[in-house]
């Protein structure tokens, strides 16, 4: 009898296990977590990503270059790929592969490098917008960690407007509020800084120590040379090599993990705010529609009257 309650039991408990298996097995895919890494998701996830991100994409774009003698040549595209991914685990969206084409002419003295052509870094990152939207991406978030892409990014804002376009493309911008401010200057030691000091240094410390070579530092000089000092009231495309041709400015020995988190955090919290905002956005794409039929038709276009 007993033999019998057992093997009925051991019955049971095996049909029991094989219904919870068959039932994790056929959970409906609405129900399994998507990835944020545009290279993690499959084609059909893809589709359940675009529409939970509300067809929006973050594009992190970095550059391949020396950061002094202490920091691996793709700084910038792994700390703002890392911010990216971090805001995208706050507010659900796309995070594209890391990218690194962009503006970079002013380093190519420097080993390692990669600098494409004017033509092509705009281009490609035109087609890279063209096919997310291709795509069912509406708006594209382009997360900049290079100093030198500023101007040109800004241009290629500016540039979706020279023809009609079904999306938008939005530059994130950080400014932190005054007690970030008192905060991340209460941890800064240095005064001057602006590629591969203090601040990068940190950054790097804080998430990827195991890149950084702290002991390398000081090997160049990141002081600013001035080597331009007696140019009034021009601007040159030579003006950072003549400051700084180490490729370096600022003081990494001073970079400490602390510093580096405070950054993570307050970039982080800019880049969420900005992802609800711009799903939230409804005016963006509104007046792109209305710019390209005036543009159309100048001779038609009405003043503007504010709506009361």
């Amino acid at each position: 009898m007993r033999k019998t309650r057992f093997a009925l039991a051991l019955a049971l408990a095996i049909i029991a296990a094989a219904a919870v298996a068959g039932q994790k097995a056929a959970r409906p895919a609405a129900e399994t977590p998507l990835p944020v890494r545009y290279e993690e998701l499959t084609a059909p996830d893809f589709v359940r990503a675009v529409a939970r991100s509300g067809q929006t994409c973050v594009v992190p774009l970095g550059i391949l270059e020396k950061h002094g003698a202490h920091l691996p040549l793709g700084t910038d595209l792994i700390d703002c790929r890392e911010v990216s991914l971090r805001a995208a685990a706050e507010e659900y969206t796309i995070v594209f592969p890391a990218y690194f084409v962009g503006q970079i002419f002013e380093a190519k003295h420097q080993a390692g490098t990669i600098a494409y052509g004017s033509r092509m870094i705009l281009d490609f990152l035109q087609q890279t917008c063209d096919e997310l939207a291709r795509n069912g991406v509406r708006k594209i978030i382009l997360v900049n960690g290079h100093g030198g892409n500023t101007s040109f990014l800004q241009y290629f804002c500016q540039a979706q407007l020279e023809s009609r376009r079904d999306y938008a493309v939005y530059l994130f911008d950080p400014a932190y509020d005054e007690a970030t401010e008192a905060r991340l200057n209460k941890l800064r030691k240095t005064t001057l800084d602006g590629h591969a000091g203090e601040e990068e240094t940190s950054v790097m410390l804080a998430h990827r120590p195991d890149l950084v070579h702290l002991d390398r530092a000081a090997a160049e000089s990141g002081e600013d040379q001035k080597r331009q000092a007696g140019l009034k009231h021009a601007y040159t495309g030579i003006w950072w090599y003549a400051g700084q041709p180490n490729h370096y400015r600022g003081d990494g020995g001073a970079g400490n993990a602390a510093f580096g988190q405070a950054l993570l955090e307050a970039d982080t919290a800019c880049l969420v705010e900005m992802i609800r905002a711009v799903k939230a956005d409804k005016v963006t794409l509104e007046l792109q529609n209305t710019f390209y039929e005036d543009a159309a038709k100048p001779l038609e276009t009405r003043p503007f009257i504010k709506r009361k």
